[in-house]
């Protein structure tokens, strides 16, 4: 019985590769609902069988960008198929990424909050 060979981090190191793969095969499509994502991240399953791609979008409709990705999603793992030296590439689920839109809102609040409190301390000692 043979033992499998650990190789350790591997799956970030594909998941690596294929961001910077995806990267560069949605820039070749010529789909124009994809507006210009970034891919933000992708999380590989153990057994490389699903990858969910994470991408935010800095032109164009979150959603639309999203349909037209995962109806790429099959011409995306055959290029990737031709550059990944695995013997299972990971069929692809593109997530749109809400976390920097969720960011912003957060540091607006902060700033309105910081600026009523700047407001308010300004007032009290007028007093």
């Amino acid at each position: 019985m043979r033992h499998k060979r650990v190789i350790p981090n591997r799956g970030f190191r594909v998941a690596d590769q294929i961001q910077r793969d995806l990267s560069e095969l949605i820039r070749e499509l010529k789909d124009p609902r994809i507006g210009m994502p970034t891919v933000n991240a992708v999380e590989v399953t153990p057994d490389y069988a699903h990858a969910k791609v994470f991408f935010s979008v800095l032109v164009g409709d979150p959603e639309e960008t999203a349909a037209a990705l995962n109806e790429a999603a099959g011409f995306l793992r055959n290029g990737l198929f031709k550059r990944l030296q695995i013997h299972t590439v990971p069929t692809l689920h593109f997530h749109y990424d809400r976390s920097i839109e969720r960011a912003a809102e957060l540091s607006a609040l902060i700033s309105k909050a910081n600026a009523s409190r700047a407001l308010d301390d300004d007032e009290s000692r007028e007093d």
